[in-house]
């Protein structure tokens, strides 16, 4: 059977082998196991669509693919990053005819898709849970805030950038924006909000009640993330909400839940529920090649 491959960049360039929906054998990482996040978001393009040809034509090992899932974070749309915040050297960058010259170079020709990295988080929990023909909405919490969402259908869907506050002082969205869900949540964001705590102090903090200010700032990040999912309720309906990424430990399923009740008030739109998926690159692997097989 052809292999198909998935790539998914964030903090790191993750590289596997997907059959059906599991990968097979061992996930690639660049740059190597301890190396900062700081070695991607300072890469030139040409170098980045090297590293990742490379990978792919090594991962093929001469054999035939079926698909390549490519997944980058922020506005993918065409075949295009129409802007990144996180990686602003690819902003406007045509990425999907790149690879396909750089692949055509090394012998490589293959269907080929690049999606957005909450997407394909979405579309492989879809496949993981067996859940291909229904709509799933997930929440991705990291360095920034992602939302994904399968079926894909035509849209930005940036929800990390959904506006959740009118405090003008909510400024530390990584894109500039005011008020934005990520001002609140991200990770970047909430190390600069509080300069001398890193978020595992400001949360255990707020646990023991020892600082009202943690204490006050975990009950907005929560319901900053209520808000954005009661928006999501309103305007695509009920249904569940997966979270996962590296933050997603900091989340009061039963606190979030009485959040978004509060919003939420018109009875047809009350049946929804949250589910925390613990990070895995194999999701994000799959759901890339899902993506690029149903493209």
């Amino acid at each position: 059977m052809p292999r198909s491959i998935g790539v998914v960049i964030s903090e790191h360039i993750t590289f596997g082998v997907v059959d059906e929906n599991h990968v097979a054998g061992t996930i690639t990482r660049y740059p190597a196991e301890g190396s900062g996040a700081d070695e991607i978001r300072g890469m030139p393009i040409d170098d980045l669509v090297r590293v990742q040809a490379d990978e792919i034509k090594a991962l093929a090992e001469g054999q035939s693919i079926e698909a390549i899932g490519l997944a980058y974070p922020g506005i993918v749309r065409n075949g295009v990053v129409e802007d990144s915040p996180n990686l602003q050297q690819l902003k406007g960058f045509p990425v999907e005819t790149a690879m396909h010259q750089a692949l055509a170079a090394r012998g490589i020709f293959a269907k080929l898709r690049a999606s957005n990295d909450a997407d394909v988080v979405a579309s492989g929990i879809a496949a993981a849970h067996g859940k291909l023909d229904q709509l799933v909405r997930v929440w991705t919490l990291g360095n920034g805030i992602g939302f994904g969402r399968y079926p894909m259908i035509d849209g930005i869907w940036e929800g990390g950038h959904i506006v959740v506050s009118l405090d003008p002082n909510e400024r530390f969205c990584g894109c500039g924006g005011l008020g934005h869900l990520e001002s609140i949540m991200g990770h970047r964001a909430m190390r600069l909000r509080f300069l001398d705590m890193e978020p595992d102090e400001v949360f255990a903090a707020a646990k023991t009640g020892e600082n009202p200010r943690c204490s006050e700032f975990a009950i907005l990040w929560h319901r900053a993330l209520a808000a954005a999912t009661a928006s999501s309720v309103h305007m695509s309906g009920p249904g569940k909400f997966y979270l996962t990424g590296p933050n997603a430990k900091f989340v009061n399923l039963a606190f979030l839940n009485r959040c978004v009740q509060e919003m939420v008030k018109m009875s047809p739109l009350q049946g929804y529920v949250f589910e925390i998926v613990p990070k895995s690159d194999e999701i994000a692997l799959i759901g890339a090649v899902v993506n690029a097989r149903r493209a």
